[in-house]
């Protein structure tokens, strides 16, 4: 008989080990921030990069490892530019940014006075910060004055662990509502900004109501005004001007999203055992790993996504129609990649498809046409005389 005691039966892993393993068992998770839920909303399709955020990989050291570096970002001018900026906006107790927001919001209210209040929300690390800015919305919203809270933190649960975010500034208006502020340094030229920007930054704001209103629903007498303010530089110059931004409809798709990613356990449930995304791995292990789990690239991810040039070329490989942008996946509808496409151009394609149907019959015309213009007679076009010079 052996005196080893019975061995217990194998426990079973939990979701936290698993998202532990996949990232690698030295890495440590990355945390979200707002402007990675932000993208995650704009691609909410896309389930590697789902996987990969809510388990808190570091998509740019595994791009790096891939062999595909992200090449995107803020340069450092801008940067300080954008500092100068808001530094600007929220000069002399934020007089200028509480009036900006008084009279594209709250018109009908009591204009902001010299005594608007700018609480310290200083305290000990993300946490202590995220609770000293909740009891000041409280606060602010007892008080039923104007508030500015500059660069708060808020605390959103994201896959089971929290993300901390920091808006540039939230508003408390005297009844109670609270306004996300959104500063950025690109100009808003003839009262409009370019609109590829200000999607992205309402994406961004939306993040930051759904924070918001996780604090809101436990206080009596607040709510979360579904309209931002966004504030720019006026056309060429440095002084501010600002516009509302409704964000109703990126707030719906980034917590369906964000639902999505509370579900991450399936997404790492249908991958094989052992499979790991760890940047120490060798490039040839971490490329099989990423293609293990869907992705769904689109040209707009190379301003957005770590791993967007390594999905571009493997979605160029394959032929996707995907690398040819969104609104040509659209039209093609079943035709998922550019050979079935241009088979249905030359015909060979399934006639009783619509879309097959009207891309052969383009392609006709198309020829037709070019048929007819080469058949057409050229002007004659008189030799210009040699210069005499």
């Amino acid at each position: 008989m052996s005196s080893y005691p019975p061995s217990s039966p194998a426990q079973p892993t939990t979701l936290r080990q698993r998202l532990a393993g996949l990232r690698g068992p030295a890495v440590p998770p990355r945390p979200l921030d707002a402007r990675a839920l932000a993208a995650l909303a704009a691609n909410p399709g896309c389930g590697r990069r789902a996987l990969l955020d809510g388990a808190g990989v570091d998509k740019n050291a595994l791009a790096t490892a891939l062999g595909s570096p992200a090449a995107f970002g803020q340069s450092q001018f801008a940067i300080i530019r954008g500092n100068s900026f808001e530094a600007k906006v929220k000069g002399d107790g934020g007089a200028e940014l509480l009036r900006l927001v008084h009279a594209h919001l709250d018109a009908s209210a009591e204009p902001p006075g010299a005594g608007a209040l700018v609480p310290d929300l200083t305290a000990a690390g993300p946490e202590g910060r995220a609770a000293r800015t909740a009891l000041a919305l409280r606060e602010a919203t007892s008080a039923k004055d104007w508030t500015l809270l500059d660069h708060p933190m808020l605390a959103l649960e994201v896959a089971g662990t929290p993300a901390y975010l920091e808006p540039d500034a939230v508003v408390v208006h005297p009844d109670g509502r609270w306004t996300v502020v959104e500063i950025k340094s690109f100009p808003m030229i003839d009262a409009a900004a370019d609109a590829a920007k200000v999607g992205a930054a309402a994406r961004q704001a939306a993040v930051y109501v759904l924070a918001l209103e996780r604090i809101a629903g436990k206080l009596a007498g607040a709510e979360v005004g579904h309209s931002v303010l966004l504030v720019c530089p006026k056309d060429f110059s440095n002084l501010p001007t600002a516009a509302p931004v409704d964000i109703r409809r990126e707030r719906s798709v980034t917590r369906r999203q964000l639902d999505r990613l509370t579900r991450v356990d399936e997404l790492a449930a249908a991958l094989p055992e052992g499979l790991s995304f760890d940047p120490e791995r060798p490039a040839e292990e971490l490329a099989e790993a990423v293609s293990a789990v869907d992705a769904a690239y689109a040209p707009e991810c190379l301003a957005a996504c770590e791993l967007a040039f390594h999905c571009r070329e493997r979605a160029r490989a394959a032929g996707e129609v995907t690398a040819l942008g969104r609104s040509v996946r659209g039209e093609l509808g079943a035709l998922t990649t550019v050979e079935e496409a241009l088979a249905a151009a030359a015909g060979a394609g399934c006639t009783e498809d619509p879309t097959a149907a009207a891309l052969h019959r383009a392609a006709t015309l198309r020829a037709e046409a070019l048929e007819r213009a080469a058949a057409l007679p050229r002007p004659h076009v008189p030799e210009s005389p040699e210069c005499p010079c």
